[in-house]
C-alpha cells in the first residue's frame, strides 16, 4: 500500500493483530503482515479489501515473541517476560500471550508517560486490557487502582499481570459505557476516540490521561480542556483537567 495509507491500516490491523504485526518498507508503499487463521483473514479481509495470504511453516505461533521488545516510559521498563529488566529501573512484566499487547504500542508508552506527570492519587483504567498501565499506575505510586474492561479475557489476563508483578489493582468486569464508574482522582483511557470522548462525559475523575487515537485526532468533550498533548509514531495521547 502506499506509504501516506499505513497509519490507518494499521489503526484497522491493530485490533485484529493485538499481538504485533510486521512491517515492511519499499519505495513509496510499505507492507504489513500478520500471523492469523482461517478466521483472522476473514476479518482482515472486512476490514481493509483485499489481502495477500501466503502459507507459513510450523511455529509461526511462536515466532510473534521474537516482535515484542522491552521500552522505557514514565521512568519504568515494560516488557515481556522472556526479556531481563533493565537494572534500576521499576519493572513491568507483562505476558501477552497471542491477545494483548505487552505496552511497547505507542498509545499505551504515551499514556504511561503521561500519567508518571500527574499527581498521585486513585487511579481508573477503563478498557484495560492485559493490565500494563494498571500496574504501570501502582508502579509509579497510584493507589488505590481499579481496572475494568468488558473483555472477559482482558481480565483475566490483568488479573495475571498483576499477579505477576506482585501488586494490588482491583480488576473487575464491566462496561465502561454502561456501568458505574468508581471515582477516582485521575481516568486513564487508551481506547478508540468514540469511546474516549463518551467516556469523558461520564467519568467521576478530575483529571483524564486519553489515547488510542491517531495524531491528527483529539477528544473533545464538554467540561474538559487539554493541559498538555504528547505524540509518537503517528499516534497521540492528551492530559486533560476537569474545569
Amino acid at each position: 500500500m502506499p506509504v501516506d495509507e499505513a497509519e490507518v491500516a494499521r489503526a484497522r490491523l491493530l485490533p485484529l493483530a493485538p499481538a504485533g504485526f510486521e512491517e515492511l518498507e519499499g519505495e513509496g508503499w510499505i507492507e504489513l503482515a500478520a500471523y492469523v487463521d482461517e478466521r483472522g483473514e476473514e476479518l482482515l479481509r472486512a476490514a481493509l479489501g483485499e489481502v495477500a495470504v501466503t502459507p507459513v511453516a510450523d511455529g509461526w505461533e511462536d515466532r510473534w515473541k521474537s516482535f515484542h521488545r522491552p521500552v522505557v516510559a514514565g521512568g519504568l521498563w515494560v516488557g515481556p517476560p522472556w526479556e531481563v529488566p533493565s537494572e534500576g529501573v521499576p519493572a513491568v512484566v507483562v505476558d501477552p500471550g497471542r491477545a494483548f499487547g505487552t505496552g511497547a504500542h505507542p498509545t499505551t508508552r504515551l499514556s504511561i508517560a503521561l500519567l508518571a506527570d500527574v499527581e498521585r492519587g486513585s487511579c481508573l483504567d477503563a478498557g484495560c486490557g492485559s493490565g500494563v498501565v494498571a500496574v504501570a499506575a501502582v508502579r509509579l505510586g497510584f493507589a488505590p487502582v481499579v481496572a475494568l474492561d468488558l473483555d472477559p479475557e482482558a481480565v483475566v489476563a490483568a488479573e495475571a499481570t498483576a499477579r505477576r508483578n506482585d501488586v494490588v489493582v482491583d480488576v473487575r468486569r464491566a462496561d465502561v459505557l454502561r456501568d458505574e464508574l468508581p471515582p477516582t482522582d485521575v481516568a486513564v483511557a487508551n481506547i478508540e476516540l468514540a469511546v474516549v470522548e463518551s467516556l469523558l462525559g461520564r467519568v467521576p475523575a478530575k483529571v483524564a490521561v486519553t489515547s488510542g487515537y491517531l495524531a491528527h485526532e483529539a477528544p473533545t468533550a464538554s467540561g474538559w480542556e487539554c493541559s498538555r498533548r504528547l505524540e509518537l509514531e503517528g499516534w497521540a495521547a492528551d492530559l486533560l483537567v476537569r474545569l
